[in-house]
């Protein structure tokens, strides 16, 4: 399991909290799980607060000392330098929520509409993955001299025919070429020389005022949604109890995982975990529920709290 996950209640900030699915190893992902959410704190105590211009100096901030990292075990551990991880943050300020992603979680708001007060989806965060058009032209743009910056492998688009997500931290092979030499494994060499980032840690950040009709938000890691559309899965937390939303959640995309393969959720659920792997992505999903009566009476009295994922599963 590559994901970790890590949630703050810091009044009189806020809410804080982080979803981060790791690639090619646990070491990114872990190392934002220290650093990311902690990094932000420290930069909206200033006098400017919370705001998009925080959260992007907060995941520079991170993504620089990573980078660090990487360079000083460089002659040890090289195999570092194409580990990675996508990060989905979301922040609840006052009674404005932000949102900032790199890669392909998904923040999904599940809300209320009209009289009857059916609940839609509203997707809130942008994914970067090669799958979509608009990446792939985004790519193509940022890099009109290389014909290969994108490349369709096993009906699969992938930024030079090695990883899906165009956007994370970590992933230093494809953003400086003195990390992509012979020292790394093949399948993740580039062939051609390249003098300019391949991918960015520059995250896609959306702010939005929370109305009354906003009921709750659903951050997951993209192993959900290969199974979930954001329909279905605003449906089954709203038709249910709070408690165990999440865990619900992803029994709902495992039993949907074991029914394109054709097999029972009992069966899949007795796989060993290390061949799952070849079933199902990890999943991470956490639901913040909005409680409007509290957002209206500030932060204040919320007492303060921290939890993060364990590092062992």
């Amino acid at each position: 399991l590559e994901d970790q996950c890590r949630l703050h209640s810091a009044p009189p900030l806020g809410t804080l909290l982080a979803v981060l699915d790791g690639h090619a190893g646990h070491a990114a992902a872990r190392f934002a799980c220290d650093h990311l959410l902690p990094t932000l704190l420290e930069a909206a105590s200033g006098p400017g607060g919370v705001t998009a211009d925080a959260i992007r100096d907060a995941f520079a901030a991170t993504e620089a000392a990573f980078i660090a990292q990487v360079s000083s075990q460089w002659d040890t551990n090289p195999d570092l330098a194409t580990v990675g991880s996508c990060c989905l943050v979301g922040v609840v300020h006052e009674r404005t929520l932000f949102v900032a992603n790199l890669g392909d979680s998904r923040a999904v708001l599940g809300k209320k509409v009209g009289r009857s007060g059916q609940i839609v989806a509203e997707q809130l965060s942008t994914e970067h993955n090669a799958n979509d058009e608009a990446v792939r032209q985004e790519l193509m743009a940022q890099h009109p001299d290389d014909p290969q910056i994108v490349a369709l492998k096993h009906g699969v688009w992938r930024v030079k025919g090695i990883i899906q997500v165009s956007r994370s931290l970590g992933d230093a092979y494809l953003k400086d070429a003195k990390y992509n030499t012979e020292r790394i494994k093949p399948k993740f060499r580039v062939s051609e020389p390249f003098s300019r980032p391949i991918m960015s840690a520059e995250p896609t950040i959306v702010s939005r005022s929370l109305e009354p009709s906003d009921c709750f938000v659903i951050f997951a890691s993209d192993g959900l949604w290969e199974h979930l559309t954001n329909q279905e899965a605003v449906e089954i937390v709203h038709n249910n109890q709070r408690a165990g939303s999440a865990k619900r959640l992803i029994k709902a995309a495992l039993q949907e995982a074991a029914r394109k393969r054709e097999m029972r959720y009992s069966d899949l659920m007795r796989i060993d975990k290390k061949v799952r792997r070849h079933f199902h992505d990890d999943i991470t999903v956490i639901v913040l529920f909005i409680n409007h009566e509290l957002l209206a009476k500030g932060n204040a009295q919320v007492p303060p709290l921290s939890i993060r994922s364990a590092l062992d599963h």
